[in-house]
């Protein structure tokens, strides 16, 4: 199994992510929530990878940055070690971009990997 984040899976093209806000579909379980978008053939992106994955935390919640990065890295780090079931839910062929909604800090890493396996599962 991969467990790398390569760059190349990372989101960060501004047309992507304007693509991915115009078209994508939410979802949310609990304190996640995510933004999906399914490419398809005729969708003509410069991608050396299918899929790309972004995460977002609000500076609304959090206006600390060490917080804000805290929680993006525990994003990044359930991503990457879930990356199967993500594809699997997501499919290959995907933009997708992970928020975390809550005033509240997590307390650690637990707690978000339950909230992001449930959000897999619905």
């Amino acid at each position: 199994m991969n467990y790398k984040y390569p760059r190349e899976e990372k989101l960060k093209q501004k047309n992507d992510i304007s693509l991915l806000f115009e078209k994508g579909k939410w979802k949310t379980c609990g304190n996640l929530r995510v933004i999906s978008y399914q490419i398809d053939a005729s969708t003509s992106l410069s991608m050396t990878t299918q899929h790309k994955v972004g995460v977002s935390v609000s500076k609304r919640y959090f206006k600390k940055a060490v917080h804000r990065n805290r929680i993006k890295r525990l994003l990044r780090e359930v991503y990457r070690l879930n990356k199967a079931q993500f594809l699997e839910k997501f499919g290959e062929n995907s933009l997708t971009m992970l928020f975390y909604v809550s005033p509240t800090l997590p307390k650690n890493y637990q707690e978000i990997e339950e909230e992001f396996l449930k959000l897999l599962k619905k």
